[in-house]
């Protein structure tokens, strides 16, 4: 039989699930229509911005980048596993979450988040060590 949390558990994962197929139509939607815009507008512009032969005049102030286009440059310039580590690791994280409130047991609740685990791990390690110790000083008393 499921509780409450469970129930909630299973709601929000099927919830997250859903919202994550549409994000992922509506972003591939999108990009194919923004796409075709901006190929339009950048076709529009070097037609308007075509120096004319001769022209030596140095660059305005308007045809250099803002700060905001030098960013998005760079950015876009980055390795395609950056770009799945930024977005998946957190995705993966909530949908972990949300996973994890459907078990039986309250206390494994959030086990499954990154920052949770490597203190639970640290923890652990901690407490090993601890009792190694306190194991060798008992061999050194006991001899």
């Amino acid at each position: 039989m499921m509780n409450f949390r469970q129930r909630m558990g299973w709601i929000g994962v099927g919830l997250y699930l859903l919202a994550s197929v549409a994000v992922v139509y509506y972003v591939f939607e999108i990009d194919q229509t923004y796409n075709r815009l901006t190929l339009e507008h950048v076709e529009r512009v070097a037609q308007e911005q075509r120096p004319l032969p001769g022209d030596n005049t140095p660059p305005t102030a308007s045809s250099l980048p803002t700060w905001t286009q030098s960013l998005k440059t760079r950015l876009l310039l980055l390795p395609f596993w950056v770009w799945v580590t930024i977005f998946l690791v957190p995705y993966l994280q909530v949908f972990l979450f949300l996973y994890s409130c459907t078990r039986a047991d309250p206390k494994t609740v959030g086990y499954c988040i990154l920052p949770i685990c490597l203190a639970v791990l640290c923890n652990r390690h901690q407490t090993f060590a601890k009792a190694s110790n306190q194991i060798s000083r008992l061999q050194l008393i006991d001899t």
